[in-house]
This record gives structure tokens, sequence and C-alpha cells, in this order.
């Protein structure tokens, strides 16, 4: 049984991973976000999709992976343009480019989908990870998706595990598992609020 759980002894999934809590936000320079951790957390955050445990999550995890993979990228060819994401952006649109900015704008929409998916549910203990992860898919990446992406992601959602499996999966400990699932999308919420709103913005358009 211990190898089907996704926590150290006596601790929670949590524990010792990046956590957009670590993030530093510069809110003197219009809440610049520190690039390098930024993608530190999101690649700790893919492996949430580990535990729901199905293959079906192969396509969520594969499209964010590649996301960051493109502003790594843009971080790696400019890295002195490129320290937080807001400047990373206006400099890679500067030299006429937008690979990076495109990733960060999908990337984005992933990070939302997850968030508002574990929101609610964890807001309404009686709903199913299926049922939550449906309505967050609708809300987020669907308007964006083909016609032949979006039965792949359908599955996806329908292939959640029962919520009881999927929080024990967490920790032992359920008050703190929740206690810290919320503390965790907190933060992960205020870095997507922040870059949702400087995405709308006409400097962040190509």
């Amino acid at each position: 049984m211990a190898s089907n759980t996704a926590f150290p002894p006596g601790g929670t999934y949590f524990d010792g991973r990046k956590s957009f809590a670590d993030v530093n936000i510069d809110a003197a320079k219009d809440n610049a976000i520190n690039t390098t951790e930024f993608l530190e957390a999101a690649e700790s955050l893919i492996t949430l999709f580990d535990v729901l445990g199905s293959v079906a999550f192969n396509p969520v995890k594969s499209d964010m992976q590649g996301n960051i993979k493109k502003i790594k990228d843009r971080q790696l060819a400019a890295p002195l343009e490129s320290e937080t994401l807001q400047d990373l952006v206006r400099n890679e649109l500067k030299a006429k480019k937008h690979t990076a900015t495109e990733g960060l704008l999908w990337l984005v929409r992933g990070l939302d989908f997850t968030a508002q998916a574990l929101r609610a549910n964890l807001s309404n203990p009686k709903s199913e990870l299926s049922e939550s992860f449906r309505a967050a898919y609708g809300n987020t990446l669907k308007p964006h998706h083909s016609f032949l992406i979006k039965p792949i992601f359908s599955a996806a959602m329908s292939a959640t595990p029962y919520r009881a499996d999927f929080y024990a999966k967490l920790g032992d400990d359920q008050e703190r598992v929740n206690k810290e699932l919320d503390a965790w999308l907190s933060a992960l919420e205020k870095v997507v609020s922040i870059l949702k709103e400087f995405q709308g913005r006409k400097e962040a358009k190509w």
C-alpha cells in the first residue's frame, strides 16, 4: 500500500515540494514573477497528475511540460532579459517572436484549470473529482481546444479517481491535507490571477 501513496511517512504530498508560495513576486515592480521559481513550481505541480493515476491525464501533463519547455528555452537563450516572466514576454515580443509568450499563455490556462478543479472540489466535500475537473475544463481549456483535442481531454476528466482515494494519496491526516491543499491553492491562484491580468494587456499580445 505504501507504494501507492504520494507522501513521505507521517507527512503529506506537499512536504518538500516547490510550491507557488515559494515564488518571489515583486509587488514594487508591478507584481513581477521570478521566472526560475515559477517554472520549478509548475514542474512540481505536474506531479499531481501522477497522483490522479490515470494514463488519460498524460495529454494534460505533456501539454503543460511542452509549454514549460518553451519558456525555459527562451530563458536560456536570453537569461538577462528573462529574469521575470513579464520581462521575458516583453523582450521576446520586442524580438518579433512569441513562442515562449504563447507557451506561457497555454501554461497559465492549464494552471488555472488545475486551480479551479481542486478549489471547487475542496470547497464542496460531496463532489467527486470528475465533476470538479469537468466543470473546470469547461471554464478554462475547452473554449480554446479544437474539436480534435476536446475528446482527449474530456476522457481525462472522466478518468479521475474517486475523491476519497485521491485525498488518501495526499496524506493520512486529512485535516492537515485539506489545510495544506488550501494554502497551496491560494498561492497558485494568486500567481494565475497576476499572469491573467498581465496577459490581458496590450503589451503581452502578439
